[in-house]
């Protein structure tokens, strides 16, 4: 990702501060870019357009579809929405395209546009490429009498929801009859939309905190153990069976367990790919920076596990490649492709509800049972020298370890691993190591910044 005046440009989208880098120029000219670029695609004139709840939203999304319009696109607008609903939309009206406004977990000034192509996946980077080339050899804008219509589809989280409940495997019958306490926190984004209306179907008793759809977020938005005190607090005071955060634009699931406590992002993947891989074949894949609770999952199932780059869009590609089952990211973000090839807090918290039926106990008893694993993660300045000299001296450091170099360095052991990788959001080095206790990890991460900190001189 490359940030110009403080905008991040990746292949599949931009993000950055409303007024500051995020102006409505800027919206304006990488929306009609990717609307040009899609339509070009042969495949359909249709665009889907949805935002999340953040105070910007509603008029940065007149901005885009206006501008949709004018590069002779026929905006299918969903309104406010969740990204995985964006992402649904677009197979669902065999689209060209969606643009999904939403800055995920950013915090409250940032906003985002987040960028679909026709397969409901973001943008690949061969096609970010082509769509952002536009920006430099110009938008061909349509004429008076080919402007594009606009379309209201208020279904989206309806055929969500449907396709949802309609996974195969998810008993909708016995998680009704189990009659479930579930405390839940939207942080007033989006997950108002869905999260209410599919718990309710379940069967179960919601209890609920930060529900407005209004953008003001009450914390800090991503669902990070250190922001759910008050969402423990609702499990521990409610005697909820368990609590479900999700981020705004609701493609993360955390989880609380009962008894109020945080039990970390990672197992949201670790617990749902439990219950997929009882019921279908094949590989788990997810992204080289996730926990080891993952691969005991796999393991348990006697499932081949596969390690793809940083990326939900790369571990998406990696999931079609080997039509694998279940695939996702330790930060709470569950694919499942028998829906469709996207994050989906929805989609984990039905698997999560599914999980309980199967094992008829509770899910603090579940994880208690659980290998431990304890993640320290540190950064530094990136070096101007290559990289290449530290993933050599580390590799050499570590001749006893498995070395994995599709993304930076990760070098693995059979209960611990580290990677060392450049971020892709900032001009850091990122080194993230994991071990069966902190001390572990924390020597792990210690040892990797030597050859770092010998190139910084």
């Amino acid at each position: 990702m490359a940030s110009g005046g403080g905008l991040m440009v990746s292949v599949s989208g931009i993000r950055g501060r409303v007024a500051e880098a995020l102006t409505p120029e800027v919206v304006a000219r990488y929306a009609a870019a990717f609307g040009a670029w899609s339509i070009a695609q042969g495949t359909s004139r249709q665009i889907v357009v949805g935002r999340d709840s953040r105070v910007s939203g509603p008029m940065f999304h007149r901005i885009v579809v206006g501008t949709l319009q004018l590069v002779g696109a026929d905006v299918i607008d969903i309104g406010l929405t969740t990204t995985p609903g964006c992402q649904l939309s677009v197979e669902h009206h065999h689209a060209a395209g969606g643009l999904m406004l939403s800055a995920s977990h950013n915090p409250i000034e940032w906003n985002a546009l987040k960028l679909i192509g026709s397969s409901g996946l973001f943008l690949e980077a061969g096609q970010g490429l082509a769509m952002r080339a536009l920006l430099d050899t110009g938008i061909p804008y349509a004429t008076w009498q080919d402007i594009g219509s606009v379309t209201d589809d208020p279904d989206a989280a309806r055929r969500h929801l449907q396709a949802v409940v309609g996974i195969p495997y998810v008993d909708v019958a016995a998680i009704r009859a189990r009659k479930f306490k579930v405390a839940l926190d939207c942080v007033r984004g989006a997950g108002a939309t869905i999260m209410p209306m599919l718990l309710e179907h379940l069967g179960c008793e919601v209890v609920a905190i930060n529900m407005e759809p209004d953008g003001r977020f009450p914390r800090e938005p991503e669902p990070i153990p250190e922001n759910l005190h008050e969402l423990e607090r609702l499990v521990k005071d409610s005697g909820a069976d368990i609590g479900f955060a999700v981020d705004p634009d609701v493609d993360r699931l955390a989880l609380v367990a009962d008894g109020g406590r945080a039990i970390g992002e990672d197992f949201t993947l670790a617990l749902a790919a439990r219950v997929v891989l009882r019921h279908r074949k094949g590989p788990l894949v997810t992204n080289l920076s996730t926990s080891l609770v993952v691969e005991d999952a796999a393991r348990e199932a006697g499932a081949e596990i596969v390690r793809a780059p940083v990326g939900e869009v790369n571990v998406a590609v990696r999931m079609r490649e080997l039509r694998a089952p279940i695939g996702g990211e330790g930060n709470g973000g569950v694919i499942l492709p028998e829906v469709h090839l996207g994050r989906d807090a929805p989609i984990g918290a039905a698997l999560l509800l599914q999980l309980l039926v199967e094992e008829g106990r509770s899910l603090s008893a579940l994880v208690a049972s659980l290998p431990r694993y304890v993640i320290v993660k540190d950064k530094l300045d990136r070096p101007n020298a290559s990289l290449d000299t530290v993933y050599g001296a580390l590799t050499q450091a570590f001749p006893d370890a498995v070395a994995d170099t599709q993304d930076g360095l990760r070098l693995a052991w059979p209960d611990r691993w580290v990677h060392v990788r450049p971020s892709g959001t900032e001009p850091i080095v990122r080194v993230i190591a994991e071990a069966p206790d902190e001390a572990g990890a924390r020597e792990l991460v210690r040892r990797s910044r030597v050859p770092l900190d010998a190139l910084k001189g």
